[in-house]
């Protein structure tokens, strides 16, 4: 299937085929006919499974045919978890309605100064991607009019039940015609999503395609067993000095940790940033410009930055500090290997995570295979770590240095799931 079987006008096939985009994911080519057939859609998709351009396109279809109402409120409404998704999206937005005439689109974000947000929702918006609280602020204003809204998208619905937007979804969605087509996205279908789903779909087609807990089959994960903090940087040098790394983000656990690694990363000679909630919107949109132009090697992050940022040259994620949900840990990784391309995912572990990678792995359906670096060995641990009832077999992997081909590294008896594991 090529993306002129899906019905849509010329010139956005034409900006899709100037973006290098030639067939359709999967997730795409289910999701973009049902939605130009104006059905309501309740989609599963994983992280990286293309699902922007699957409610995108068939919104930019949209307004090639004009309102029969006149005003200056928006026609499509996205609303999406985090500042950085709501700024993807509207990359995303300008990049497939490029070829479109007097498309307007407007981000509104918290962080963003609200008199810079008054002016462009005074002239007038026709794709409108919102955060639901500053949104919720400004409808309460006055300035968003929702009542010419023809389609709705709620894009990672799970990641706004978890953030606690769900009382201001149910405000938003309340001031929206009940004649509007709505798409509903999230990475898993749990109890709470269909809920909420019931509650604002109409009789919606349900799309599965790359679920959370789907492998990331072109994603080779890592463990790094780790003794203490000293132990950890240097394996995180280790692995920066590879000469497979491109880009790397890497995950830490607080605001302060990740900008004092990457202040002591800057200091050893990496070109390196911080990201996190404290920083403010200018400063973060500067880092990211930074991240996609190649200017920034590594990118030190919290969990804000687990979604919303597709950046393709993003080569490995390293989860410097385990994070507490295993649906984190699905979205982290996901940051590489976009696109199709192969990415590599390490995580650095000390004895108190093994409850976490427990988790992450019964989650995920798949174990994480441990690693050694020859010299940066962790100490055996299989005295003071007892050994616990496993829910898969015992694994064995042998591992040998990129440094010298062909040289053993020491062999590793691994059982994540209990946490035990003995060095020969």
């Amino acid at each position: 299937m090529n993306f002129d079987s899906l019905g849509l006008a010329a010139p956005i096939l034409e900006a899709i085929a100037a973006a290098g985009y030639t067939e359709p994911t999967a997730v795409q080519a289910q999701a973009v006919p049902e939605a130009l057939a104006g059905r309501d859609l309740m989609v599963s998709s994983q992280t990286g499974s293309g699902k922007t351009a699957a409610f995108m396109l068939p919104a930019l279809q949209l307004l090639t045919v004009p309102h029969a109402l006149a005003g200056n409120g928006p026609r499509v409404l996205v609303l999406t978890p985090t500042r950085e998704l709501s700024m993807q999206v509207t990359r995303a937005t300008e990049t497939y309605g490029r070829n479109l005439r007097r498309i307007k689109t407007v981000s509104i974000v918290g962080g963003m100064p609200y008199p810079v947000q008054n002016k462009l929702l005074r002239m007038g918006v026709d794709i409108l991607v919102a955060t639901p609280g500053r949104l919720l602020d400004q409808m309460n204003s006055g300035r968003v009019d929702l009542s010419r809204l023809q389609l709705l998208v709620l894009d990672e619905a799970d990641r706004m039940l978890d953030m606690g937007f769900s009382e201001d979804l149910e405000a938003i969605v309340s001031k929206t015609p009940a004649s509007r087509q709505t798409m509903l996205f999230s990475a898993t279908m749990e109890p709470a999503i269909v809920r909420l789903a019931s509650a604002m779909l109409k009789d919606p087609v349900r799309i599965s395609v790359d679920s959370q807990q789907a492998p990331h089959l072109n994603i080779e994960q890592r463990l790094h067993f780790a003794d203490d903090m000293g132990h950890k940087n240097r394996l995180l040098d280790h692995v920066l000095r590879d000469a497979e790394m491109k880009q790397a983000i890497v995950f830490t656990s607080t605001k302060r940790a990740a900008d004092d690694l990457a202040q002591s990363l800057l200091q050893s000679g990496f070109s390196a940033g911080a990201l996190h909630g404290d920083m403010k919107q200018s400063q973060r949109s500067r880092t990211l410009q930074s991240l996609r132009s190649g200017g920034l090697r590594v990118l030190v992050a919290t969990d804000v930055a687990a979604r919303g940022i597709d950046v393709q040259g993003i080569s490995h994620v390293i989860n410097y500090d385990l994070p507490r949900q295993a649906e984190d840990y699905v979205h982290r990784i996901g940051r590489t290997g976009r696109a199709g391309r192969q990415g590599i995912a390490i995580s650095f572990v000390g004895l108190r995570d093994r409850n976490v990678v427990r988790t992450i792995e019964r989650f995920t359906a798949q174990p994480i295979p441990v690693s050694v670096v020859p010299g940066l060995e962790p100490r055996p641990r299989s005295a003071s770590a007892p050994a616990r009832p496993s829910d898969r077999p015992t694994s064995v992997r042998r591992h040998s240095s990129p440094d010298a081909p062909g040289r053993l590294r020491g062999s590793v008896f691994s059982n994540t799931a209990s946490g035990v594991i003995v060095f020969a």
